[in-house]
């Protein structure tokens, strides 16, 4: 791991192997610890970047709101910051595939093919934006306790809670290990991402579009009928998977990556 100064902000980045350049982007409240099975699993046919995001892991914070726009614009200076220069596959989970939504949207000539895991294309609600400000103004209040307790039990698959407990309290650790100030910059910018569902006939990238069998933050039927609205996108559902997917099952993810990637 190394801080690498990517714009006006340094951010902690794990890079391992070589070849075309796979840029995986975590989810909220995570960081780059939730790739380690795509870290060690691709790392023999990919160049593999695992950035964490600005406010989280041991990158800097930057307190009052921070956008899915200001995320995508981080990445592409920690690309130039790195010298890479050719097209990379973009892979997002989440909160991360927001960002790769802006990302190709913004930095479009640096996206060779996209991956977009348990992620959504629609805007928060009114009444969701509402909860996620509620919800950042109590974790500056009292503690990141309160991100981890609202969030663990929704994201994995029955069979992961019973099965891979150890999955469940790593993720929880690493959520209350997170700073409130960077927790809550991301509720706010996540409350006022853009609805890019006008825009996904524009993003012509061959892309991969993943989703956990048991979702139900980003269902695997809202994912399948964003597949059909981009016009290269290929959808694939993993059994035995929640939201968090490429963590749950990452051999199975792993080879739906490698399909794509390679």
């Amino acid at each position: 791991m190394s801080l690498i100064q990517a714009g006006n902000v340094r951010l902690n980045v794990v890079e391992r192997g070589r070849g075309t350049p796979l840029l995986l982007v975590h989810g909220y409240p995570l960081d780059h610890s939730m790739w380690q099975g795509q870290i060690d699993g691709l790392a023999d046919s990919s160049r593999v970047i695992a950035p964490d995001l600005r406010g989280f892991g041991t990158s800097d914070v930057t307190a009052g709101t921070v956008t899915m726009e200001q995320m995508a614009d981080d990445l592409a200076a920690l690309l130039d910051a790195l010298k890479i220069k050719v097209p990379i596959v973009f892979c997002g989970l989440s909160m991360g595939g927001y960002v790769a939504w802006q990302f190709a949207l913004r930095h479009r000539a640096r996206v060779a093919k996209l991956i977009l895991c348990d992620t959504r294309a629609v805007a928060d609600s009114s009444e969701a934006a509402a909860g996620r400000r509620k919800t950042a103004e109590k974790v500056l209040a009292e503690g990141t306790s309160i991100a981890a307790e609202s969030l663990v039990p929704k994201l994995f698959a029955p069979a992961t809670y019973q099965e891979q407990p150890q999955i469940v309290e790593a993720t929880k650790q690493v959520i209350l290990r997170k700073k409130p100030e960077g927790i809550a910059a991301a509720l706010q910018g996540m409350a006022e991402r853009p609805d890019v569902t006008a825009q996904l006939s524009k993003i012509d990238v061959p892309a991969l579009l993943i989703c956990g069998e048991h979702d139900g933050i980003s269902p695997p039927s809202e994912m399948r009928q964003i597949a059909e609205q981009m016009p290269r996108a290929r959808f694939v559902q993993i059994a035995a998977a929640g939201h968090m997917s490429p963590l749950e099952q990452p051999e199975a993810v792993n080879a739906e990556i490698r399909t794509l990637a390679q």
